[in-house]
């Protein structure tokens, strides 16, 4: 997820929609991202299809996404290099295949009670480090590149699992979890706050 302030505190009280990262994958990502950023807070590892965002009207929110989330299919995801988004320094991988797939799952995602101006524009990705110093950034992607570089596992997976997520005093709370190409199947998830 791309916070709106450096250290993610500027999303609390958000709403986001994730796909996690299954395992084995999900595992070396949580570690490389713990190396990268001891002592910060880690959330795991996942791919954003709707970036943290303030709700108006939570239940219409909820309403919208029901509405839609049948419409969103399984996703081939392929993890690619190694980047570093120039106006947030964020460190990440980038997407090669289903980056296009998520981008029209955003695009239809964003709209109604779910919609907002995003702060960036929407660029499929998998955080590795999000709170590093100026002067830490250009080692902690050398790091990243060398590691990724290194690994054995296998680097695609499917995302077929949704989850809606709350920032809740700079905690990711997941509140809702369903299969990809069904609807939820509660009328909305616990309240979040």
């Amino acid at each position: 997820m791309v916070p709106s302030s450096r250290n993610g505190t500027g999303t609390s009280g958000q709403y986001a929609l994730v796909s996690y990262v299954p395992e084995p994958l999900a595992s070396f990502l949580n570690k490389l991202r713990r190396e990268l950023e001891p002592g910060f807070p880690h959330w795991r590892a996942h791919i954003t299809l709707l970036p943290p965002r303030p709700l108006a009207d939570r239940d219409a929110a909820w309403t919208r996404l029901r509405e839609l989330a049948d419409q969103i299919p399984a996703i081939r995801i392929e993890p690619a290099s190694v980047l570093v988004f120039a106006t947030t320094s964020v460190i990440h991988l980038s997407v090669g295949a289903g980056s296009e797939e998520l981008r029209l799952a955003h695009g239809l995602l964003n709209s109604g009670a779910l919609g907002c101006e995003e702060l960036h524009p929407y660029c499929p990705h998998i955080t590795l480090a999000q709170s590093l110093e100026p002067h830490q950034i250009d080692d902690a992607a050398r790091r990243a590149a060398e590691r990724w570089a290194g690994y054995r596992g296998d680097r695609s997976f499917l995302a077929d699992r949704f989850s809606f997520v709350h920032n809740a005093d700079g905690n990711w709370v997941d509140l809702s979890e369903w299969e990809a190409g069904v609807a939820p199947a509660v009328r909305r998830p616990p309240d979040g706050g």
